[in-house]
């Protein structure tokens, strides 16, 4: 007796105590099994194998197997199909009792548990008929023609008109009996561990072609290129779906123990401390269950399993695999959740699908998680969240929407930010932008200038701006305003940096509860000299960050991002939209944009710094018309480079002055700060180089970077003594000793 319900017009089958591989595409038994279920249970439109792990078989491949059950059906309700009662004379049911006895078994158990084998049997019936007919006394040739075309005809023409039969013809010639390779084509389950909420697409995409294949951690990656589709498709096989039946039991029971421990609200708002909780409990779990079942397990492959439960209960599951990817820009999870596959933004291919598909219960654990992360509502008064999360391997910035806002329910979107913060170098290493903008802007930082990124969404405003804060000097203070943290802070902090973050009211959901965004900018600029970041400039704090800027209130480096693809939409921005005076907009020094740009064929898009622009002070009503507007670097698309303006390498640029009054070495002498701009270039390139010729990205992180920068600053400042003044060569190489003596 086969123990199975139907829910939710699925017919879930217990498989848990199969002697069988649970699985129709590889078993003919269970095949069978579920082809005698679905003649009971007429209105089922789906399947699920639910053992140690689940195997779902959705509405068409259900609907296959539907078509050859009615198909048996009608073969065995026929009168004068595969019965030796009423076919022909005497000496024709003496002369075929053998053969329908074969029949009758061919359609009773061999059409249940191999269709295609069936068909291809009876093929071969029919051909060996048409021979015989041929051959045998003409007293017999009546009952070969009779069986022929009454029985065997009728037959092949019922089952040539299943989908199943139909979608096997073309390769039929491939086929051997036993081989199920065809089925392994055709059936593709969602498949899942019992402990997994999430759905996976375990097999390939049919004819896809394997264009990038690559891990994270244990986790394979395989990008497929799909015959007629624009859109690639993102395949993931994560550690959890390659484990045997004996490690399935060990976690499915150790979830289950977990389940009655009840983490604390402190546990909830903490989710590191949550994370650490469970995957203690879950790692001496997994050692006392494997212990009960006489299961001997090494300390590695325990600490394995015990970082796939955490994932599963106090993490986030499948998000945090795809949140590793640092390939992977932008998840998209659409409403309603369970129908469609997660898509994701990847940097290489652009929008792909994946073979990920989450549940409704997992996207509502999601939500609940993130009302709790982040202390903001989400609910049908408040259907707009916006907040962060933060896993092992990458980070993100979340905007999760519900009804009343999405009529289908619960929808998100996560903009994934790498775990590491960028840096000047890395961004040479891509070709974001080139070694004379990084020494460029390292020069302007340096000077304590006020400054704009800007650009539009996905653009990599914040990510630029974080690589910024990198190259400001560790002897300053910093505060950064944030409605949703975004910046490196943590990273920043654990590099040294004397370091606060205030976090402000989103202008998106409005918890009454948070400071409004120009409140806590207010805060900032009483907690003392120190260089401001703005996470985004998007709301009436504007007002008050130029008016503290214009009237000097601010002496060290203030930064932001803003929304504008141009200058003069960064203007209109600020002075139409957020109502800043324009006298107030004089404030800012100079403004850098970064685009997201395309490829012709509009299939490919990359991301490139295209402008740094300064504004100068000496106009009174329109910044563009009276030429306020002074580009120091643009964008050859041509090229792909970013190229210095005339402007600025005849030195008048009157910011690039400004900064050098404030140096005595530098003042008056524009040939001393170009050098000094191009000496800060050359540093961050051969930091590039080195990693190219030792295959080492790593010196080109934030530890790397900071530490760099201390000692081109100190340096600097031994060579200034030595020598009464700056030469570069001189700093160039010892800066280029230290880093020798660094990396090895």
């Amino acid at each position: 007796m086969v123990d199975y319900e139907v829910v939710d017009n699925a017919v879930r089958i217990n498989v848990i105590n199969w002697a069988i591989e649970p699985n129709i595409e590889n078993s003919e038994a269970c095949m069978a099994v579920v082809i005698d279920i679905l003649k009971e249970a007429k209105g089922a439109e789906g399947v699920i194998l639910a053992g140690t792990r689940e195997s779902e078989y959705d509405f068409e491949q259900v609907k296959l197997l539907r078509e050859m059950a009615d198909a048996q059906n009608k073969i065995l309700n026929e009168d004068r199909l595969i019965s030796i009662n009423n076919f022909g004379p005497k000496q024709c049911e003496q002369l075929f009792s053998k053969r329908i006895s074969d029949l009758q078994f061919l359609v009773g158990e061999v059409l249940r548990k191999d269709p295609i084998g069936a068909y291809v049997k009876l093929q071969q019936m029919i051909v060996h008929e048409k021979m015989m007919a041929e051959k045998v006394p003409a007293q017999f040739k009546p009952c070969h023609l009779e069986y022929l075309e009454k029985v065997l005809l009728v037959m092949e023409k019922i089952l040539s008109e299943c989908k199943l039969i139909q979608t096997a013809k073309p390769k039929l010639s491939q086929f051997k009996f036993g081989d199920r390779s065809l089925y392994r084509e055709i059936f593709h389950p969602l498949t899942r561990p019992n402990f997994i909420r999430t759905k996976y697409m375990v097999m390939p995409p049919k004819d896809g072609q394997s264009v990038q294949k690559y891990s994270i951690d244990k986790t394979t990656v395989e990008i497929f290129k799909i015959p007629g589709k624009v859109r690639y498709f993102y395949h993931i096989m994560p550690p959890e779906f390659t484990l045997n039946e004996d490690k399935y039991t060990i976690l499915d029971n150790a979830r289950r123990y977990l389940a009655e421990h009840k983490p604390s609200e402190t546990e909830f708002t903490e989710p590191e401390k949550s994370r650490e909780v469970f995957t203690n409990i879950g790692r001496d779990l997994i050692k006392d269950v494997a212990r009960n079942m006489g299961i001997e397990l090494s300390p590695k492959e325990i600490e394995e399993l015990a970082k796939i439960l955490s994932r599963y209960t106090a993490g986030f599951g499948s998000l945090e695999i795809l949140l590793a990817d640092e390939k992977i820009q932008d998840i998209f999870i659409n409403s309603p959740i369970g129908l469609t596959p997660i898509f994701i933004n990847h940097s290489e291919f652009e929008e792909c699908e994946t073979n990920i598909i989450p549940t409704k219960d997992e996207a509502d654990t999601w939500a609940t998680r993130f009302r709790l992360y982040s202390g903001r509502p989400l609910d049908e008064a408040n259907p707009v969240l916006d907040t962060e999360l933060a896993v092992p391997g990458g980070k993100a910035r979340v905007a999760a929407i519900t009804r009343t806002l999405s009529p289908y329910g619960l929808g998100y979107a996560f903009r994934r930010h790498r775990d590491k913060p960028w840096t000047f170098p890395l961004y040479i290493n891509v070709g974001f932008f080139n070694s004379l903008y990084a020494g460029l802007m390292s020069f302007i930082i340096d000077g304590g200038r006020s400054l704009l990124v800007a650009g539009g969404r996905g653009s990599g405003k914040t990510s630029l701006l974080g690589s910024m804060m990198l190259e400001v000097m560790k002897k300053f203070r910093v505060v950064i305003v944030e409605d949703t943290l975004e910046l490196p802070v943590i990273q920043l902090r654990d590099l040294g940096y004397n370091i606060e973050r205030l976090k402000s009211r989103s202008v998106i959901t409005r918890v009454e509860s948070e400071l409004p965004a120009e409140e806590a900018l207010r805060t900032a600029l009483r907690l003392g000299d120190s260089v401001l970041i703005i996470g985004e400039v998007r709301s009436l704090e504007a007002q008050a960050l130029f008016e503290a800027m214009r009237i000097g209130a601010l002496a060290n480096l203030v930064a932001g991002t803003i929304h504008g693809e141009s200058v003069y939409g960064v203007y209109d921005r600020i002075v139409n939209d957020l109502r800043v005076p324009p006298t107030s907009f004089k404030a800012i020094d100079v403004i850098t944009i970064c685009n997201m740009l395309k490829t012709p064929d509009g299939l490919k898009k990359f991301r490139r710094v295209t402008e740094l622009t300064e504004v100068r002070k000496q106009w009174k009503e329109d910044p563009s018309d009276e030429g306020a507007f002074v580009p120091l670097m643009e964008y050859s698309a041509k090229e792909d480079k970013l190229k210095p303006t005339d402007i600025l390498i005849d030195g008048e640029s009157l910011v690039l002055n400004e900064i050098a009054k404030n140096v005595r070495e530098w003042h008056g002498d524009w040939d001393a700060v170009w050098d000094n701009i191009l000496l800060r270039g050359k540093i961050k390139q051969t930091m590039v180089d080195y990693a190219k010729q030792l295959g080492r990205t790593d010196i080109l992180e934030a530890d790397y970077v900071v530490e760099s920068n201390e000692a081109f600053h100190m340096i600097s400042e031994q060579v200034r003594e030595e020598l009464g003044g700056q030469d570069s060569k001189i700093i160039y190489d010892k800066w280029l000793d230290w880093f020798k003596g660094r990396i090895k």
